[in-house]
């Protein structure tokens, strides 16, 4: 068995710049770099093994991060994690786009400037290729990705970086009013 790191010695080092929501959670052995946003209901664990995170991701709503005992997850620059994503694997490179709902698991390492379909779930130990889009139930390979391609990744980087500073800043407040706790217990009489 695979020892755990020490999760009390361990702390969260946020980039400058970088936007965390007040509904995430991000805790144990995590290194994220500048102008990062993550963003409502995320959840990057670093509580069995570290978690290294570039600079300019996005990871969108619903999002988990982690990955198992003594094994850590690196997460290249410029990377887009789309929203209820999970990426459970060793490495991400950059410029890489993970789509909405997709599924990286154990030992994955997914390479620079690649695409993961949205809904696509990448089985255990599965190394893509730089520049390669994988799709499918199981993913597999389908093509290379193309220049506009990139150029739309970039873009998505871009949009959540300034994303994460108009958050930080408050530009949208929640509207939800505040909740009240009332006893539910009837009175006695």
């Amino acid at each position: 068995m695979t020892p755990m790191i020490d999760v009390h010695s361990q702390s969260v080092v946020v980039g400058p710049e970088t936007y965390i929501a007040p509904t995430a959670f991000v805790g144990g052995a995590v290194r994220l770099g500048a102008s990062c946003a993550v963003m409502h209901h995320v959840t990057i664990r670093g509580d069995v093994s570290r978690i290294t995170i570039g600079d300019r991701v996005n990871v969108q709503d619903g999002s988990v991060v982690h990955t198992r005992s003594g094994v850590d997850l690196h997460i290249g620059d410029g990377v887009a994690i789309g929203h209820r994503a999970v990426v459970h694997c060793k490495s991400v490179g950059p410029r890489t786009l993970i789509g909405i709902g997709a599924i990286v698991l154990d030992d994955c390492e997914i390479g620079a400037e690649c695409i993961v379909a949205a809904g696509a779930v990448v089985p255990p130990g599965t190394v893509v290729p730089p520049r390669t889009v994988v799709m499918g139930v199981p993913a597999k390979p389908v093509r290379s990705t193309t220049d506009d391609e990139l150029r739309y990744i970039d873009e998505v980087v871009a949009n959540y970086v300034e994303l994460g500073r108009r958050h930080a800043r408050g530009d949208y407040p929640n509207a939800a009013p505040p909740v009240v706790v009332r006893d539910w217990r009837p009175e006695r009489s």
